[in-house]
């Protein structure tokens, strides 16, 4: 199968009661409650081939964490088309629901007050896992996530970071070949940050497992995906190769700048943004259309040693689309 997931003009509305104002408003509320109705998603469509690892970003409420809730099975979309792995997710079937898995940052699977190895052997049995297959995968994963020594100390004493490791294992020791992250670093130190990629990025590789990762991490998105799909407001805005998203939604260029001494750098506002001075360097923001004009202006009114123009950097793209500043041109 080419097209691992696909998703075709898919709507989630969901119902919510408006809040008023005030005591009377509240009490207002509770008996004569007034709905109205939240767009999370309109018409999105996309696909995903099985092996690739796509990076699903957006600002809060966007709709990613709603989109891998319908992917998974746990939310039913209000219409559209879904098919993941073959399968129709909400109908919760049994052989689906193995070759998949939700891992979601902010919850918690394991028994808070057992040691995880406790969850993985219960997973063992849910997931109907062949003991020798179990072994091997167990073995990996712990290997790989350098945990072999906490396996059976209670979850509540583990530090954040083991206790994301942890997840990681219970959800993937079925080897699910379709995997939806939500978030998988958040919370994390940069140690830990880079031991879940690196993780993630092996398991995609030796698997050929189909990942769709959710990240308002910008690291992740860089080191993880090739692909990214934007979603803002219920909409996908964009899909394509993640070096595109510069040229597709970069409004800005940089001109860097090296003066000779003695320039006034405050006259070089009147001209663009200035974005850093770091004598001689000095960087400034430009409108796309006035690229040429603001740099014709720098030779003529200063001492100039060098100067470049580049595209703004992927990292203030990215930046923009976690702060829902981006919207189709």
């Amino acid at each position: 199968m080419d097209r691992v997931v696909v998703v075709d003009h898919l709507v989630k509305h969901f119902e919510v009661n408006e809040k008023r104002p005030g005591i009377i408003g509240s009490l207002s509320t509770l008996f004569f409650p007034k709905k109205r109705t939240v767009q999370a998603l309109k018409e999105i469509s996309f696909s995903v081939k099985k092996g690739e690892l796509v990076g699903f970003i957006g600002p809060n409420g966007a709709g990613k964490t709603t989109t891998l809730k319908i992917l998974s099975g746990i939310l039913y979309p209000s219409s559209g088309f879904v098919q993941v792995g073959g399968y129709t997710p909400w109908e919760r079937k049994e052989d689906f629901l193995k070759q998949i898995s939700l891992i979601m940052g902010q919850k918690n699977q394991l028994w808070w007050d057992l040691p995880a190895i406790e969850t993985f052997e219960l997973n063992r049995a849910i997931y109907e896992i062949p003991e020798r297959s179990y072994k091997r995968s167990l073995d990996e994963l712990t290997t790989l996530l350098d945990v072999e020594d906490i396996l059976t100390v209670p979850v509540r004493r583990l530090s954040l970071g083991q206790r994301m490791r942890m997840e990681l294992i219970a959800a993937l020791l079925h080897k699910p070949e379709i995997i939806f992250l939500d978030e998988p670093t958040i919370g994390l130190d940069l140690v830990g940050q880079k031991v879940v990629r690196d993780f993630i990025d092996d398991y995609n590789r030796k698997n050929e497992a189909t990942i769709l990762l959710t990240s308002h991490n910008m690291d992740d998105v860089l080191g993880l995906a090739k692909r990214v799909i934007v979603i803002d407001e219920g909409s996908i805005i964009f899909d394509g190769k993640l070096e595109e998203l510069t040229a597709h939604f970069a409004k800005e260029k940089e001109i860097r700048v090296f003066l000779k001494n003695g320039a006034d750098y405050k006259k070089l506002e009147e001209i663009g943004k200035v974005k850093k001075v770091k004598h001689p360097e000095v960087v400034l923001s430009v409108p796309r259309a006035e690229v040429a004009t603001a740099a014709a202006r720098i030779l003529e009114n200063f001492q100039v040693e060098d100067l470049t123009i580049t595209e703004e950097s992927l990292d203030d793209i990215i930046r923009k689309v976690f702060q829902g500043k981006l919207r189709k041109p």
